[in-house]
């Protein structure tokens, strides 16, 4: 399955428009991963346990996209588009959502 941002694959004709698909995934930042963020805030530097949670909302709300689109019929997914915000009380959870068109090259 080939996922790409770009509308088209160069050499690659889109042979079948097969619609949109999309996913969400929500994630929980526990309070170890805050108390930690909030020392780095305080002294400066990257928050690894944060980057790995997004990372893992990324790779997630991938996966999830991946499985529609080939429930579809799908070998491609053109024009994703990711989407991070921070939802629940105080902003403690990251919800990445992830949408594009899946298409037969």
């Amino acid at each position: 399955m080939l996922l790409t941002t770009t509308p088209t694959v160069e050499g690659y004709p889109v042979k079948q428009y097969l619609g949109v698909v999309s996913s969400e995934t929500i994630i929980g930042a526990n309070a170890i991963r805050d108390f930690m963020a909030g020392i780095r805030d305080f002294f400066g530097g990257r928050s690894g346990s944060y980057e790995t949670v997004l990372r893992e909302a990324k790779d997630t709300a991938l996966n999830e996209l991946t499985q529609r689109a080939q429930q579809l019929g799908a070998n491609a997914v053109v024009g994703i588009d990711l989407d991070y915000e921070t939802v629940g009380a105080n902003g403690s959870m990251l919800m990445v959502t992830a949408s594009g068109t899946a298409v037969v090259l």
